[in-house]
């Protein structure tokens, strides 16, 4: 590992989309949140301390809404396999662990989640 590895972490991203198995969620979106910590080597921004050399997470952030919002997910575990395929589309990103919560599912739960954990290169 080099020096400059490291993990940029997203918490508490909320996004709004269809997700959901049963006919009345098919209907209606309902709020994920994600929690996503990205793997990459920070060497580049730790000695510029420029944007340009790290992971945009406003636009990641973005684009990650964009993604689940475009599709309706039946299964958390689809959604989170979503999101991390697009944070693997980052150049600099070199793994991602996706971590989707989505609340109110059933009754005295406060949430059903799923983790995936992918790597750039390995399906």
């Amino acid at each position: 590992m080099m020096a400059g590895n490291g993990q940029l972490e997203l918490c508490g991203l909320e996004v709004t989309c269809i997700i959901g198995d049963l006919p009345e969620e098919r209907q209606r979106e309902q709020v994920l949140v994600l929690n996503v910590a990205l793997s990459l080597d920070l060497s580049p921004v730790l000695a510029s301390d420029a944007l340009q050399d790290t992971v945009d997470y406003v636009e990641l952030s973005e684009t990650i809404r964009e993604a689940l919002r475009a599709k309706q997910f039946r299964m958390i575990e689809s959604a989170a396999a979503c999101a991390a395929h697009v944070c693997l589309l980052h150049t600099r990103v070199d793994a991602v662990t996706v971590r989707v919560e989505k609340a109110g599912a059933i009754p005295g739960l406060r949430a059903a989640a799923v983790t995936v954990a992918r790597k750039k290169g390995v399906a």
